[in-house]
């Protein structure tokens, strides 16, 4: 097992207003996850280069395996309004109870660092991901191709 990278997040008062607005934004959409199984809340809001934020919160469903998480929700909204060039994602999350720190940093899971891939791979860019604590004290700013080296995606698909 390879150790974690050091921490690298700073508070949320150093990033641009800009990011500090989008992470604000993915913890606005907290409040709209239903999440009665796991009691965590998950928000995430990104930006594509038209300006327009789009949000999602998790949806969590009996079987586990139908739930929808926050980034996946907000790519969606994103796709459904034909804005597909994403520039940059926020997600955050916070426990209804106190079983989780809330100053944690919250990162997109494998599946949704998969499709923000997809997204990035669309507009041919790199996509800022800003990973938030719970409580917004901290954050984490990296990109899907920090997050996610060597994706597999539509070139992998084709012959070379």
């Amino acid at each position: 097992m390879t150790d974690r990278p050091a921490d690298t997040s700073q508070p949320l008062s150093a990033l641009a207003a800009e990011d500090q607005g989008l992470c604000r934004a993915a913890f606005a959409a907290t409040a709209n996850a239903h999440a009665p199984y796991s009691r965590f809340s998950v928000g995430a809001a990104l930006v594509t280069a038209s300006g327009t934020v789009f949000q999602g919160a998790n949806l969590e469903n009996a079987s586990y395996g139908l739930s929808i998480c926050a980034e996946a929700a907000a790519l969606v909204a994103a796709n459904n309004a034909s804005d597909r060039a994403v520039t940059a994602i926020a997600v955050t999350g916070h426990s209804a109870g106190s079983r989780r720190d809330p100053a944690a940093i919250v990162t997109p899971c494998g599946r949704c660092r998969q499709m923000i891939a997809e997204f990035a791979a669309l507009s041919d860019t790199d996509i800022r991901v800003l990973c938030c604590a719970g409580d917004l004290s901290r954050v984490l700013a990296t990109s899907i191709d920090a997050l996610l080296p060597h994706a597999f995606g539509r070139s992998s698909l084709t012959a070379g």
